[in-house]
């Protein structure tokens, strides 16, 4: 929801009824994750996407049913490869899509979830998007970091199971459904939970001011992330060096990122790209960085006999052959890059990678699924893969 909550939002304050499909589940090789959603406006307009195109049409007609009917659908869109054109999902992936009435009368809080997502506060919302009782489907609680919650699933043992699993997906940054007995038992089945999970964007920080950080900066915006570039040399640290960054820092690399840990502003998430392959620099901030077991990501650039001199002087400072087997050095994927911009695809491509257990291998020669569930799968309640088979709510 969060690429389209600014179109959603105008038409909510306005007072008008929108209708929004949102993927609450995905099986195989569907196209878009967990959260993606698509509007179906007023005025017939269409903001977003479901599928990258493969049901949107689908989705569009069910949408605009939902608004002249009020009653939220669960459908699930999955094809056999033999029919695959046919249905429209031609990747032979299986989505389950969530259709619902969005208006300030059937999501008044939609106002305050807006307003904490714009100032960066983390929260959760979850819905009932299936359940024996019909009533209860669409049925809404949201939850805050600090373990607050506001509104009711249907029961003080649905909520305080689904607000407990709710602040797990909000802490790793990814949404996705939750299976629970009618009542929230945990090895229930027949009640499904969608949790949006409005994380702050995860971190990148970029060490070293140099044409190569510049590229990277631009990368990890474009991902996502909100990037730090950090330099002791305040003549190249700038923000017009660095417009695509979301702050850029002049301090000794080392006393920032202590400052940061310190500061709580590190977590899972956090990648860290080491530029300098200068040693005064990158020797103290990488003996540091890799001390840190929460950190996602720790890549370091320089030529393979520069590694070899930095992981000297590393295991001179202490570190052991577990905490240097975190480094990824020289830094990135082995994609023959020259350019600046080529590094910082080779470097997003690395953390990619790693993120949800890829290969690096072009996927021709690969078999079996292409997208992987690394980071979610351990979150999500139940792996098996059902039939392909539609269902409304």
């Amino acid at each position: 929801m969060r690429e389209v909550l600014s179109d959603l939002m105008g038409w909510w304050r306005a007072g008008e009824t929108v209708g929004m499909g949102t993927v609450v589940a995905t099986f195989r090789s569907a196209p878009r994750p967990p959260g993606a959603s698509m509007l179906v406006g007023p005025d017939g307009s269409a903001v977003g996407s479901v599928s990258g195109g493969c049901v949107e049409g689908a989705v569009y007609e069910l949408a605009q049913e939902v608004v002249a009917s009020g009653q939220p659908v669960l459908e699930r869109y999955g094809v056999s490869d033999d029919d695959a054109f046919a249905v429209g999902l031609t990747c032979g992936g299986i989505l389950d899509v969530y259709v619902e009435q969005v208006s300030q009368a059937t999501f008044p809080e939609l106002g305050d979830i807006a307003d904490a997502v714009e100032a960066g506060e983390p929260v959760a919302v979850a819905t009932v998007v299936e359940h024996p009782d019909p009533a209860l489907v669409g049925r809404r609680m949201i939850a805050g970091a600090d373990g607050s919650r506001r509104g009711s699933l249907g029961s003080a043992r649905i909520d305080d199971a689904v607000r407990d699993d709710a602040l797990g997906l909000l802490a790793s940054g990814h949404s996705g459904t939750l299976s629970y007995g009618p009542d929230g038992e945990r090895r229930g089945e027949g009640m499904r939970v969608f949790v949006w999970a409005f994380a702050p964007a995860p971190r990148m920080l970029v060490f070293g001011a140099i044409d190569f950080a510049a590229a990277v900066a631009r990368v990890g915006s474009f991902l996502g992330y909100r990037v730090t570039v950090c330099d002791a040399r305040p003549v190249f640290a700038t923000n017009s060096r660095f417009p695509e960054a979301d702050e850029v820092v002049v301090d000794w690399p080392h006393r920032y990122l202590a400052a940061e840990r310190e500061a709580g502003r590190l977590d899972s998430r956090t990648v860290v790209t080491v530029l300098t392959h200068d040693p005064k620099f990158d020797v103290p901030l990488l003996e540091q960085a890799l001390r840190i077991p929460d950190l996602a990501y720790v890549g370091a650039m320089g030529s393979r006999r520069t590694h070899e001199d930095r992981e000297r002087r590393l295991r001179e400072a202490g570190l052991t052959d577990a905490e240097l087997a975190r480094l990824a050095s020289p830094i990135g994927l082995d994609l023959g890059s020259r350019t600046p911009e080529e590094t910082a695809v080779s470097i997003a491509a690395e953390i990619i990678a790693l993120r949800w257990g890829g290969s690096g291998e072009p996927l021709g020669r690969t078999t079996g699924r292409i997208h992987h569930d690394r980071d979610i799968a351990t979150l999500l309640a139940g792996s098996d893969v059902p039939e392909p088979t539609a269902y409304g709510g």
